[in-house]
């Protein structure tokens, strides 16, 4: 029990440094307007990286390294559709949109005809 509690805080204290790090990125990003942006730019992306480091070592960041992990593995196993199938599906999506614009279009112009005609 003693273990676990253990392992409870410093998952909680992960979270914490983390989190901190990404809040001085927030704020000296802000507070140092005035130097300059790529000083600023570098400065953000150590400390994300830093904070995302920190936060993989987390529970909750271990398991979603695994699940992007397994994704990756996932989308290699995935049938891409062919040059002209992508083609012909973009080109019936197009003609869909088309039809379907029309036959509003109509409706529009058919309701507001008979408004136009009842309201005088």
């Amino acid at each position: 029990m003693e273990a676990r509690l253990g392992g409870l805080m410093q998952n909680y204290f992960r979270w914490l440094a983390g989190l901190f790090l990404v809040g001085i990125a927030v704020y000296g990003n802000s507070y140092y307007s005035l130097e300059p942006l790529l000083y600023r730019v570098l400065s953000v992306i150590l400390l994300t990286g830093l904070a995302v480091a920190v936060l993989l070592t987390t529970v909750e960041g271990k398991g979603a390294l695994k699940v992007i992990l397994e994704s990756r593995s996932e989308i290699r196993r995935v049938i891409w559709p062919s040059r002209v199938e992508t083609t012909q599906t973009t080109l019936i999506v197009i003609v869909a949109i088309t039809m379907a614009g029309l036959v509003l279009w109509g409706l529009d112009s058919l309701f507001g005809w008979v408004t136009t005609s009842l309201l005088g």
